[in-house]
């Protein structure tokens, strides 16, 4: 079982990347939480995998963090949702917005997702109302701030500045922000540059 890949980063092309570890290129597809966060190709990076064997792949997904992997293997166990759903809910809210929409029962949140319906969204808050493990939700609770960032970062890149401007302007961002706030100060900085 491969568990964890250091590496150089080779390509990005969402949602995939190329990590060449000693010479052997890796293919993994990443949830775009993770993407927006990696370096510049040909920098090292280290991702937590998941492996799925399949009759016709052998198919490696990547993590930025291992709440991220735990998330993904905890949307995997929920019957009708397959690999590429639990990529689209992990890119489309960060694992402490999941852990919160879970516990609060909010099918709302997770239908803004692409590809998650009201019925999806109805059996994953009833599968997961209790088996949402507490190592994902303590661990996604601890790491509640970041997903600021990362919510910062997905909003600008949907607004079509590219990463480096974007990590650029959250970088310039105080701490304590909130989400709404943090996109208002990101775009006056970025017209300013």
């Amino acid at each position: 079982m491969i568990g964890r890949i250091t590496g150089v980063l080779v390509e990005k092309h969402p949602p995939q990347v190329l990590v060449d570890v000693s010479g052997v290129g890796y293919e993994i597809d990443v949830p775009m939480s993770t993407f927006y966060n990696l370096p510049a190709s040909g920098e090292r990076i280290t991702l937590y995998i998941h492996l799925a064997i399949r009759e016709d792949a052998h198919l490696l997904y990547g993590f930025g963090s291992d709440s991220e992997r735990q998330a993904f293997r905890q949307l995997l166990k929920v019957s009708g949702i397959g690999a590429k759903t639990a990529l689209s809910l992990l890119s489309g809210m960060s694992v402490a917005d999941l852990a919160n929409a879970i516990a609060s029962q909010e099918t709302g949140r997770l239908t803004k997702v692409p590809g998650i319906g009201k019925k999806t969204a109805e059996r994953l808050l009833l599968e997961l109302r209790d088996k949402f493990s507490a190592a994902v939700t303590a661990v996604a609770a601890a790491n509640a701030a970041p997903s600021s960032e990362s919510d910062i970062l997905n909003a600008l890149n949907a607004l079509g500045y590219n990463d480096k401007e974007a990590t650029w302007a959250v970088k310039q961002l105080p701490a304590d922000l909130s989400v709404s706030d943090g996109i208002r100060q990101a775009l006056k900085l970025l017209s300013k540059s």
